[in-house]
């Protein structure tokens, strides 16, 4: 297990390698010009050249690559181009990270405290009147796209509705607050509203597998002959159905640990918070790669970092797989 950690750990600089040259090719070589944003379309062709050569990228391609990844193993990532002119990319990521971190963070623990017990649930009573309502929750909260959701879970909760009952007036609402730009921190009431709706994929994705997981695992020939053996039925589930079918549990998990760094687009920006995801939507719409290239080499790495410990878990979970 030990070696094939380091395995794994040896890989992630080349990966991170790979990734680095493919996105600044795509920085460099892609559609538009960063130089072209910053002066806007009327600037001279002598201007542009001037402005290239005073940022270096008039250089050709190794030599720019070889003195970001220089500048990178330095802790410099570049400065920002266009949207946040000469502010470093460095200062900007960490000054957002955190807050995406905490909004994710939030929405992966609802989901799995909601969906890991619905799909048991719904596992152990496969086929009744529980386990349709399970699975018909499963299906919407899957097919409802976000960019639909938004819109509709923020009309019902964070707008007040007035009604009149005869002569008398009543006002629903607003029952959570928006966020309108302004990140208070996690224990503001201000993230209950898009940490629900970021959790809402997670609760289906998690209810869907645990629920394929329990009667798949039910299935199996042990779990026969533990409850042969005269076995509480409690002791049965939790103590050898629930830990196997836990295992693609950690799979998944990982992939969102993984998506802490990355964000939500749609979420951050709709609810304006100033995340990595409305950064990196700015960084898009301005040509700034610089943020653009710093941003896909900290998700390329989050994401390695929580496949490795995806297979640590896996260790955990299962001995035949540590063993191995």
């Amino acid at each position: 297990m030990a070696a094939f950690l380091i395995r794994r750990l040896l890989w992630l600089p080349v990966l991170l390698f790979f990734v680095s040259v493919i996105t600044f090719a795509l920085g460099l070589y892609g559609p538009g010009d960063p130089v072209q944003v910053m002066l806007g379309m009327h600037a001279s062709p002598e201007t542009i050249a001037r402005l290239k050569s005073e940022l270096g990228l008039d250089q050709p391609f190794y030599v720019q690559y070889l003195n970001y990844v220089s500048n990178i193993l330095q802790g410099n990532f570049g400065y920002s181009l266009v949207k946040f002119r000469d502010q470093p990319v460095g200062r900007l990521i960490a000054e957002r990270l955190p807050i995406t971190i905490q909004l994710n963070l939030v929405a992966i623990v609802l989901g799995v405290a909601i969906g890991v017990p619905l799909g048991l649930i719904s596992g152990l009573k496969r086929n009744s009147w529980i386990d349709l309502i399970v699975r018909g929750l499963v299906i919407a909260g899957i097919s409802f796209p976000i960019i639909l959701l938004n819109p509709f879970l923020t009309f019902i909760f964070s707008r007040a509705h007035p009604f009149d009952i005869g002569s008398v007036h009543i006002v629903i609402g607003p029952m959570l607050p928006m966020i309108g730009g302004r990140w208070d921190g996690i224990l503001s009431a201000k993230i209950i509203l898009p940490a629900l709706i970021e959790a809402t994929g997670i609760i289906a994705i998690m209810t869907r597998q645990m629920r394929a997981g329990m009667i798949e695992v039910l299935s199996e020939d042990y779990i026969r002959t533990a409850r042969a053996k005269g076995l509480r039925e409690r002791m049965v589930v939790v103590r050898h159905a629930m830990r196997n079918a836990l295992i693609p549990i950690a799979t998944i998990l990982g992939l969102m640990l993984g998506g802490l760094v990355a964000g939500s687009f749609l979420v951050e920006n709709w609810f304006g918070i100033p995340g990595v995801g409305s950064l990196a939507f700015e960084a898009l719409n301005s040509r700034d790669y610089y943020i653009i290239m710093a941003l896909t080499l900290l998700i390329a790495a989050a994401y390695a970092v929580a496949n490795v410990l995806v297979d640590v878990t896996y260790g955990f979970l299962d001995p035949r797989i540590r063993q191995s």
